[in-house]
């Protein structure tokens, strides 16, 4: 594994590249893909235990070490107990990245070639990536997505494993991705009507814009003319601690202006910088099921009535067709629409794992909804459920108290 060491400050950061299979457990498949891990140890840590990180997602790159205490803001705490491995997932930053010269594949081979980049996979490159660093066991912080990852590595791992920090993460594990996005539609309601109470006169600014999407008036920064859905999909800031700040400034924003073209592209979740996050987003709660656009199925009859409801992350169909940085992924989308996942997670495995440590449960998650978090809660009793409305979804990235507060727990030295 090529490695090469830079210093940031108090910081050693050790870059790591692995050459691992793509389809791991198919001998006869020859092709392989690069995974990039950064190994950040403080000064003095070079004995302590390991720690890798698995980003949120699906489709984004582990987030950059910069000198102590500037980001991410987590990592000053984790450096208190561990060395802290960011690990780019496959597809994604240093890794063989997805990108948009790979349609030169062709729609089936790159749908084809995207089913190797889930989270079993990922599983498999951790292992890889343990092994090399030589350490018999290490612990796992895994967010949101990440926190999915952790639950497949507890169906086929869980030995590998010392304690797992899981943040907004507890998926549902063995229900149809129905059932999940028709019970986030629930959330949105929520949140949007939290909201507009609040602040009653967006209730109109969002209509107006929402009219003006409608008539095909609101044309972002970079050509793309702004649909109903793709506006309405800016509500998925509620889901974060401080969202309904930028979610107020935008509805404060007159809409014929560059300020307001500017910032409702920024507020959308979805954009052409990490395709695989629209591309196959859905693909992250399908647990032995094909995914066929579940978040528009399942959106209710009050949210079609309605359009001042807003969205969180409900990817749609259209915008492989208005989106320009998605229109030329169309074909490779709807393709994995209908691809049938296979099961992710083992539900006896994960009871039988013995896992040890704490997850962080966000009651008001927009995202993970708690109800299915309490489910899977109840099939790791080693693992104690920290139940919080302090924070949203992003809680990790307030800063340095979740994470702690995590591992207190996990070490006795708190209760909740």
């Amino acid at each position: 594994m090529p490695v090469t060491t830079r210093r940031m400050q108090d910081l050693t950061i050790d870059d790591h590249t692995l050459t691992v299979p793509l389809v791991w457990g198919d001998p006869a498949d020859g092709r392989t893909i690069d995974i990039h891990a950064a190994v950040v140890t403080r000064e003095g840590g070079g004995d302590l235990p390991y720690l890798v990180f698995l980003q949120g997602g699906p489709g984004h790159e582990a987030p950059r070490a910069f000198h102590s205490p500037a980001a991410p803001s987590w990592l000053d705490e984790a450096l208190e107990h561990h060395r802290v491995v960011l690990l780019d997932q496959r597809g994604t930053g240093l890794s063989t990245p997805v990108s948009d010269r790979d349609l030169e594949r062709g729609t089936t081979e790159l749908a084809e070639y995207i089913t190797h980049l889930r989270a079993d996979a990922i599983v498999r490159d951790c292992e890889a990536v343990r092994a090399e660093l030589g350490a018999e066991r290490w612990s796992v912080l895994g967010q949101s997505f990440g926190g999915f990852t952790t639950l497949a590595y507890l169906s086929t791992d869980a030995a590998s494993l010392e304690h797992v920090y899981i943040t907004g993460g507890l998926s549902a594990v063995g229900r149809h991705p129905d059932d999940v996005y028709a019970l986030t539609y629930d959330k949105m309601r929520e949140a949007s009507e939290r909201y507009y109470r609040r602040f009653p006169a967006h209730r109109d600014a969002m209509r107006r814009i929402v009219d003006l999407a409608d008539a095909g008036a609101l044309v972002l920064p970079d050509g793309e003319v702004a649909s109903v859905s793709r506006v309405r999909s800016a509500g998925s800031a509620l889901g974060t601690n401080e969202g309904w700040q930028k979610l107020w400034s935008l509805l404060e924003l007159e809409p014929h202006t560059n300020a307001f073209r500017h910032d409702l592209a920024a507020a959308m979740p979805f954009d052409a910088r990490n395709p695989l996050y629209y591309v196959f987003h859905e693909s992250s709660y399908a647990d032995g099921y094909a995914t066929e656009w579940s978040a528009e199925r399942t959106e209710p009859d009050d949210f079609r009535d309605d359009p001042t409801l807003f969205t969180g992350e409900h990817v749609r169909r259209e915008w492989a067709d208005t989106v320009p940085g998605f229109q030329p992924w169309r074909d490779v989308t709807l393709e994995l629409a209908g691809f049938a996942w296979p099961r992710l997670y083992d539900a006896a495995a994960i009871a039988a794992s013995g896992a040890r440590g704490a997850a962080a449960v966000y009651a008001n998650d927009l995202y993970v909804p708690f109800e299915f978090s309490m489910e899977t809660a109840r099939l790791l009793p080693g693992v104690t459920p920290w139940i919080t409305s302090e924070h949203e979804h992003n809680g990790l990235r307030s800063g340095g108290e979740v994470l702690a507060r995590l591992i207190d727990i996990a070490h006795g030295r708190r209760v909740r």
